[in-house]
């Protein structure tokens, strides 16, 4: 976790700051083979050199980014946990509880699908 800690410590609210950390915590602890980096400002986890997941905040919510694909192969389970959504991500609020079970299955499906993958983004 230590390449989040600059990304973490530029969070100014403490709780959005611990949920944050909450949730990098939980993905690297239950995932340890993806790689924690920062690009764009935001922290993610990428396999073998290719995005798998990524987060970032806002003033109301955390912000989960699983990439297009995944968003529409999952929207029916997103819109189910009650969380608002984009083409590209989903929004946590920060009085929500974090749906572990959801952000394991997304995980899991990009690590499975772009075992063989070797870009950063898809196309």
């Amino acid at each position: 976790m230590e390449v989040f800690a600059d990304y973490l410590a530029s969070i100014n609210d403490e709780k959005q700051r611990v949920r944050m950390n909450e949730v990098l915590a939980w993905v690297q602890g239950e995932f340890p083979q993806l790689e924690p980096v920062v690009k764009w400002n935001q922290p993610m986890f990428v396999d073998h050199g290719t995005f798998i997941i990524g987060f970032s905040i806002a003033k109301p919510h955390m912000s989960v980014a699983p990439e297009k694909k995944v968003m529409e192969l999952f929207a029916n389970k997103i819109e189910k946990a009650g969380y608002s959504s984009t083409s590209q991500l989903f929004r946590i609020k920060w009085k929500d509880e974090v749906d572990y079970g959801l952000l394991r299955q997304l995980i899991e499906f990009n690590i499975e699908d772009k075992a063989d993958y070797t870009k950063f983004w898809r196309e």
